[in-house]
């Protein structure tokens, strides 16, 4: 088993229906984890039987226990978790799976992602960066998406480096730093892999997201914290550098919507941005954990 993709899911089916068939069309020997925690929204009626998942269904102390069973459950090789908000652009496993063919001391890849709207739409560029240990501690805001994050098996297997458990919110940031702790060999894959969906009622727009976020900051040095806008600056002028701020040329995307779930629906690109702008929308019955 090349890849093993595991999906946590909690009251989110009509994203996690979009986000199945985003991984099952990639044309990669894969396997699809989807860990729902008992959800009420019709889920475990449909999910059982759908032929392109291994589903399991039980009750789990969050998002992150969610993803740190299936991967615990996962037999392939590169691992990665995709939410239901999100979902891979065509091919994108492919890529994944050459580039870690073509860099084999690579541990980690971050790969670049873009963010939608609730209709599929484009808002704008993510690029990634590789992450460094200050301003992933003190910067509320990762240099990666974790939609277009990979890794190898012997992240879990020989280092035991699983998700944080008891946090909702800011595992991600944690997982990372343990990362920069452990001197794992990171890489970046400047390619488009990946769509985060704003639904309006994403995890990380609730105030437990910012509560997580200020202890995070909180357990800092205090010459770290007081130097936020200096460490702010270097990773501006970091990205600068790279070429994140630039102009890209127009393109095109295909993924599913809502309006066509069983057909990627294409969408063309004039004007590429990195600007994120938040949307002012109601929540919807977006996922949640």
């Amino acid at each position: 088993m090349r890849f093993s993709i595991v999906t946590p899911s909690f009251r989110g089916a009509a994203w996690l229906k979009l986000c199945i068939a985003s991984v099952a069309d990639q044309g990669v020997d894969l396997e699809h984890i989807v860990q729902d925690a008992c959800s009420d929204d019709g889920t475990g009626e449909w999910l059982p039987h759908d032929p392109r998942v291994k589903a399991f269904i039980e009750k789990d102390r969050g998002m992150y226990d969610a993803v740190n069973r299936g991967l615990r459950r996962s037999r392939g090789d590169i691992l990665a978790y995709l939410n239901c908000d999100e979902q891979y652009l065509p091919h994108a496993l492919a890529q994944v799976d050459a580039y870690f063919r073509a860099h084999p001391e690579i541990e980690v890849a971050f790969a670049d992602s873009m963010v939608v709207d609730p209709a599929g739409a484009y808002m704008c560029h993510r690029r990634s960066s590789l992450p460094g240990k200050a301003h992933t501690w003190i910067g509320n805001n990762l240099s990666i998406l974790t939609a277009a994050t990979f890794f190898r098996r012997s992240l879990i297997e020989q280092r035991q480096l699983f998700f944080e458990d008891s946090l909702r919110d800011v595992a991600d940031a944690v997982w990372v730093l343990q990362l920069l702790r452990h001197n794992v060999r990171l890489g970046l894959l400047p390619r488009l892999t990946s769509v985060f969906t704003e639904t309006g009622d994403n995890m990380n727009l609730k105030p437990n997201a910012q509560r997580e976020k200020k202890a995070l900051n909180a357990q800092a040095p205090p010459w770290l914290r007081a130097a936020r806008p200096a460490v702010l600056m270097h990773y501006r002028l970091r990205r600068l550098l790279a070429g994140h701020y630039w102009p890209a040329p127009p393109f095109d995307y295909a993924i599913f919507t809502r309006t066509s779930p069983d057909r990627r629906a294409t969408f063309h690109v004039a004007h590429p941005t990195f600007q994120y702008r938040r949307l002012a929308l109601a929540p919807s019955a977006g996922p949640g954990h």
